[in-house]
């Protein structure tokens, strides 16, 4: 079969599925090097702790373990956001936490439904640690995720996803709160569907840290398949007008403020490019090869997320010139 047929099926499949685990595809190029490392947490500003992503994909490689999380440290205790691919992540994850902090955690929160940052909640919640959610993020989890634990166990392996199951959230919200429960002020963020339904940033007000979420990564491709760009590009426009000095994307490295202008430049390229090939005439078949971005080239999953972007990005532009 030939390679484009090969991809095009895999993004039928993955639309199908409504699962956002980037496709696993064979190619090492952008994995992880070496035996993935348990969590280290990185301190990025007084009290503020970034838990670092590996690159590439969610495979037996990398252990799923691509997506970034974090904590905040107040007066009376943590603020955790997100938990991790597994339970035995999610573990991670909690250990590197008590090697900066013996205060309690108070609540953990998830800021988007890529798996990569749900399904170590079980480790939280067995130590009576709630999990916190937008109302909308947790209807999307619960109307798919299912399917997203079957692919991570098919991916990762049954050992290293021993213990993780699908949850509830203990606590479910609407608008965008202030948590002060831990002596240190920290805003939920939410603008709407953007990047995701239920998608939200968390800012510690006391330091300019921006946990950005499903709305920025830094050097790897966003995933587009759960967004709604006017809403996405709408949100990134609030958090530039915001005093942010450090993101935490994510995927990637932290970084500064301009990282929310670099994921808006590519969106922006990707729409450009796109409503151009379907303007051409252009088959679905040749969009993942004609979408070429130069200036992303170099970020990881490119050659994976990238090309599925432009596919979906066709279909729904595709649909929407049909329904006018």
């Amino acid at each position: 079969m030939a390679p484009a047929i090969r991809f095009m099926l895999a993004v039928l499949a993955a639309l199908v599925a409504g699962c956002a685990t980037p496709m696993a595809t064979g190619d090492a190029a952008g994995k992880a090097a070496g035996t993935t490392q348990e969590p280290v947490a990185i301190k990025v500003a007084d009290g503020v702790y970034m838990l670092r992503g590996v690159s590439g994909e969610a495979d037996a490689e990398t252990l799923g373990r691509v997506g970034s999380a974090g904590f905040i440290v107040g007066d009376t205790g943590v603020i955790a956001i997100d938990t991790g691919v597994s339970y035995r992540h999610g573990v991670a994850l909690l250990k590197a936490i008590r090697r900066v902090t013996d205060k309690p955690i108070r609540l953990a929160l998830v800021t988007q439904t890529h798996q990569e940052f749900l399904f170590g909640a079980a480790a939280y919640r067995e130590l009576g640690i709630p999990i916190h959610m937008h109302r909308r993020a947790a209807e999307l989890m619960a109307s798919r995720c299912d399917n997203c634990l079957k692919t991570l166990r098919t991916l990762l392996g049954e050992d290293e996803m021993r213990g993780t199951v699908m949850f509830k959230a203990d606590q479910l919200f609407d608008d965008a709160p202030l948590l002060q429960l831990t002596g240190r002020p920290v805003q939920v963020l939410y603008f709407g569907h953007a990047s995701g339904p239920g998608d939200i940033a968390v800012f510690d007000t006391l330091s300019g840290v921006l946990f950005a979420g499903g709305l920025v990564d830094h050097l790897r491709i966003p995933d587009v398949q759960d967004s709604e760009l006017p809403g996405w590009h709408q949100a990134l426009a609030a958090l530039r007008a915001l005093p942010v000095r450090v993101v935490v994307p994510g995927h990637g490295p932290a970084t500064s403020a301009s990282s929310i202008e670099t994921v808006q430049r590519y969106l922006a390229q990707l729409e450009g490019r796109v409503l151009e090939l379907l303007r051409s005439g252009a088959a679905l078949s040749d969009v993942p090869d004609s979408a070429v971005l130069p200036e992303f080239k170099d970020w990881d999953q490119y050659d994976i997320i990238h090309r599925r972007n432009a596919s979906v990005l066709f279909v729904r532009m595709e649909r929407e010139q049909m329904f006018k």
